[in-house]
């Protein structure tokens, strides 16, 4: 995929003269030394990295690393000390008050924290806001908004008051705002660390959908490890204001590259980031449909199990054979489509672990992970699931 976003060698310093930390900086102090000397704060320095078109790309870190006057340097409500923010190929820190702000009407829009609704107005007047600073008209503006709260759940709540509606659903607004002007990038700054967690979690899926259908390019800030790698196709861990690590969540707890990281992701809940391509292995032993009972016996003498998957064309899976089957089947001739298996569980390979840890221990056979075309991918069996949590 293409690149949307790339920050190279960003870095943003707090105070009247930035370039006096900024030397503190590169000479090796620390971030409070820097302060107590000088009076600045390092929020962000010397941070790099890009982000693809449609990625959703999660920045992590604990309170004070310099995460949110990162993402807050994206868009210029922080104007970088140093450094470039090029998106679509060209950077955005030199541009004038009225370029940034075109700039932002029309590709970035941002969901932040604490909802910034407007109480006097109603759920659909919130909504269009951003629309009648960009002066489409009217009827067109309420158009999109009812649009994008269908997208967001709340079709039916536009005449209400905020005050009216849940913290998860004024989340949704706020979500729904930021849609309406049909942005290529969004900015979430901690969007629902103020909600309860089953709504978190609500809302977390829900993005995960829009996500599905919409395809921006989102960067979410979070101090949630499991949230992040929930959500992240990437994750970039800060501490002090400099990146510590950045890759997908598999990458962060198979490989991570300090103690830092490691003490970061131990008590990272691996069901809810791994997934069935995490833990399928390619199967050792399958039978093309016209292969016969004989071949099947064959191929689970080989390789020592009780059972084999079938595949047609173009590696559809048709079903499976037991042993026994086979073995009946080879002395009464009979072909294999007459013997096959079909009541047997599959996934396909977005699915979390935690999704198949009941169906891995209950199941008589190996699960089969699938395509969308029914083409068999791999084979996840209840020790590959186990072992994989450990």
């Amino acid at each position: 995929m293409s690149t949307k976003i790339k920050v190279e060698h960003l870095t943003k310093i707090f105070g009247r003269d930035p370039q006096k930390a900024l030397d503190l900086v590169e000479k090796g102090e620390f971030k409070d030394a820097i302060l107590e000397q000088t009076g600045h704060t390092v929020g962000v320095y010397d941070v790099s990295f890009d982000v693809s078109e449609s990625e959703f790309f999660v920045i992590m870190g604990l309170s004070g690393s310099g995460k949110s006057t990162l993402i807050r340097c994206l868009n210029m409500l922080n104007r970088p000390t140093a450094g470039k923010v090029i998106v679509n190929g060209e950077d955005i820190v030199p541009y004038s008050r009225k370029t940034l702000s075109e700039f932002r009407q029309n590709n970035m829009a941002m969901v932040f924290q604490h909802f910034g609704l407007f109480t006097h107005r109603s759920i659909l007047t919130n909504v269009v806001y951003g629309l009648e600073v960009k002066g489409v008209d009217q009827e067109e503006r309420e158009e999109t908004a009812r649009r994008v709260l269908k997208t967001v759940g709340l079709e039916g709540w536009e005449n209400k008051r905020p005050g009216e509606l849940s913290g998860g659903m004024q989340q949704r607004v706020g979500l729904a705002r930021a849609l309406a002007t049909d942005p290529d990038i969004l900015l979430m700054d901690e969007p629902f660390s103020a909600l309860d967690p089953l709504i978190r979690r609500e809302m977390q899926l829900e993005l995960l959908d829009i996500q599905a259908k919409l395809k921006k390019t989102i960067i979410f800030i979070t101090h949630d490890v499991n949230e992040a790698f929930q959500l992240g196709d990437r994750v970039a861990v800060m501490k002090n204001g400099v990146m510590e690590q950045i890759g997908t969540p598999e990458e962060l707890l198979a490989a991570p590259k300090s103690d830092y990281i490691k003490e970061f992701v131990k008590d990272t809940d691996k069901s809810k980031v791994l997934q069935a391509k995490n833990v399928m292995f390619k199967p050792s032993a399958i039978v093309p449909l016209g292969g016969g009972a004989k071949l099947a016996i064959e191929e689970m003498r080989k390789h020592g199990i009780s059972s084999v998957f079938v595949i047609g064309q173009n590696k559809k899976l048709e079903g499976l054979v037991t042993i026994d089957d086979a073995l009946k089947a080879n002395k009464e001739n009979q072909p294999l489509k007459n013997i096959m298996i079909s009541d047997f569980p599959t996934t396909d390979p977005e699915t979390y672990i935690e999704a198949l840890i009941p169906i891995a221990t209950e199941a008589k056979y190996p699960l089969a992970v699938v395509d969308d075309e029914k083409q068999l991918m791999g084979i996840i069996s209840r020790v590959s699931v186990m072992s994989a949590l450990a």
